[in-house]
């Protein structure tokens, strides 16, 4: 807003000023023009959440409605809209339909880079987990960018000021880190307590550590995610709750093995410092994909190309379709190129040293499969849009290189994958822990059920050995009396959000989301509707290195504490936010408000 002088202030110049558009007011001004011309909306603040059902997901209606009971006692018309995930998906992650989300982030926000695609400004448009908030912020943006060319101190000076920034100004709205409860046969051997089956380097472990007296012996997983049994893309981002039995059927050409990010596809990978940075990587030699075609470092260089752009150039529009799933990896790769059958140099984009190694953990495709899904994908003859056949095709009998392949599936209700005889990770020699060296699994059983409470019974009943998908807290009792049935709980890094969509009226104000977001008790979420089995915390990064101590949750949130105590709402402190941030009430109901 200019200079006082610059305001016209008495209600007749203002009412000339707007007829005229001869001056141009800053939402600020704007508020105060409507003030004095005597305008305001009379248009009652709605909003809409959607979220999961009960089915799919222990927790995330329940937290919902909590929290549409909280902004009803704000004066805010609520509505919570339960829906199938696949559904939600599309309609939160493709296509922007919604005010606000429930959902738990991908665990991959963990890495700080990787809130580059999460919440950078040129991602606003583009579909999945690539800020689906539509959020722009000039603050944001640039600590996002210098963060991956910036080492030591300064890096960690600038993800501190980005997190502190994103808290103020609330993209999203962090409720809850839930912890993971799951259910485990005890005489299956594995020490199940020390296994994360959120990865498939978990499902590994179990593997090597399973006892069976049995001729083949067939881990047995229960779930109630079904989407793993109708589509096997590691691109289609509606189909992925996580990337635990895609990665067991594709290989990286990295993985992350207790801590450290190993070769695995990759016999060696030499990098090398400079501007930009590059590496020399050399495959495993003899490596053949599961319908026995060789791979080679063509594979390798096709798979970059088409990340970047599912449609490899051939877009007549010349539109580039990135792979929403992989664009923070891939974009970190500006150019492969091949040596040799088994040798290619990488050449990194504008990262420092230790930023782009994150480049070399995408899934590698078969070129010879996946080079005829680059045309505009159509439902019906109809094209939909800039969506390409390699992003929504099922995939299924996928091709891969992983540990297991693909047998057979009945959708919605299971899968199966067998042990690869012969793969690199099990030869002789082999560089790599004896439980992933030495595998005592044949087969991966996966079989649906429609409840967590089903799928506990099922493991109590000896039909199964684990749940795959985590249960909720309200099944620990009956874990607990179920001879032979052991507890797994452990710590989650992938916390529960209310997104908010900021290209929606309102929503689009930092200063509304930023009272939205004290209207949320965190604490009593994850004591009431989680029982306990969770914890508080203000951004995604918490629990790392990269976390600063303001943002610690130090008996409330340091940032938008909530307005209340205990989960009671003190309603006329709200009130008073709101009508500081420049709404008003009418009947008890919020209305108004500059955008």
């Amino acid at each position: 807003m200019g200079s006082e002088s610059s305001v016209p202030t008495d209600r007749r110049s203002v009412l000339a000023a707007l007829g005229s558009g001869a001056t141009v007011l800053s939402a600020g001004c704007l508020q105060r023009a409507r003030n004095l011309t005597g305008w305001r909306s009379t248009q009652p603040v709605t909003l809409r959440i959607k979220t999961l059902p009960t089915d799919a997901d222990p927790y995330a209606l329940a937290l919902a409605r909590e929290i549409a009971s909280w902004f009803r006692a704000a004066g805010i018309e609520t509505e919570v809209l339960p829906m199938a995930e696949q559904e939600l998906m599309r309609q939160s992650l493709l296509r922007t339909e919604f005010e606000m989300f429930v959902m738990r982030l991908p665990e991959k926000f963990r890495d700080p880079d990787a809130l580059t695609t999460l919440l950078h400004s040129r991602f606003a448009d583009a579909p999945g987990w690539q800020n689906p908030f539509g959020y722009t912020n000039l603050g944001a943006d640039e600590a996002l960018e210098r963060q991956r060319r910036a080492d030591g101190a300064e890096r960690r000076a600038t993800l501190e000021r980005l997190q502190r920034t994103v808290a103020r100004t609330q993209p999203f709205t962090l409720l809850t880190v839930p912890d993971d409860i799951r259910a485990a046969r005890t005489g299956a051997g594995p020490n199940w307590q020390v296994t994360d089956l959120r990865s498939p380097v978990g499902y590994l472990r179990l593997a090597g550590e399973y006892e069976s007296g049995s001729e083949e012996t067939v881990l047995r997983v229960v779930t109630t995610d079904r989407r793993a049994t109708t589509n096997l893309n590691p691109l289609a981002v509606e189909f992925r709750r996580g990337g635990a039995l895609t990665g067991l059927l594709y290989d990286p050409l990295a993985r992350s093995i207790e801590g450290e990010l190993t070769p695995w596809l990759a016999e060696s990978i030499d990098l090398v410092d400079g501007d930009p940075p590059s590496a020399r990587v050399t495959l495993r030699e003899d490596v053949r994909w599961h319908d026995d075609e060789a791979l080679t470092a063509a594979d390798v260089a096709f798979t970059y190309d088409l990340l970047a752009d599912t449609t490899l150039g051939d877009d007549e529009e010349d539109a580039e379709v990135p792979s929403p799933e992989f664009r923070g990896q891939s974009s970190l790769v500006d150019d492969v190129s091949v040596v040799d059958d088994r040798r290619l140099d990488v050449t990194f984009a504008d990262a420092d040293r230790a930023v782009v190694p994150r480049a070399l953990t995408v899934p590698i495709l078969p070129e010879h499969v996946w080079r005829d899904r680059t045309d505009t994908a159509a439902i019906g003859g109809i094209p939909v849009g800039t969506v390409t056949e390699a992003l929504v095709s099922n995939n299924i009998p996928p091709v891969g290189s992983g540990p297991f392949a693909y047998v057979r599936n009945t959708p919605r209700e299971s899968l199966r994958l067998e042990r690869v005889e012969g793969h690199f990770s099990a030869r002789e020699g082999a560089d790599f822990p004896d439980w992933i060296a030495d595998p005592a699994v044949d087969a991966l059983s996966v079989r649906v059920v429609g409840s967590d409470v089903t799928a506990v019974e099922t493991v109590a009943d000896g039909e199964a050995d684990v749940t795959g998908t985590a249960v909720g807290a309200a099944t620990v009792p009956r874990i607990g009396r179920a001879d032979g049935t052991e507890l797994v709980v452990r710590r989650s890094d992938r916390p529960y959000v209310l997104g908010y969509n900021t290209r929606r009226p309102h929503l689009d104000n930092p200063r509304f989301r930023n009272t939205l977001a004290r209207v949320v008790d965190e604490q009593h979420l994850g004591e009431h509707v989680l029982d306990g089995y969770a914890r508080p915390a203000v951004g995604p990064l918490q629990g790392t290195e990269w976390y600063p101590e303001d943002l610690e949750w130090d008996g409330g949130n340091p940032v938008v504490p909530f307005f209340g105590r205990d989960g009671e709402l003190n309603v006329e402190a709200v009130r008073e936010a709101f009508r500081e941030a420049g709404y008003q009430y009418e009947d008890g109901a919020l209305v108004g408000g500059s955008t």
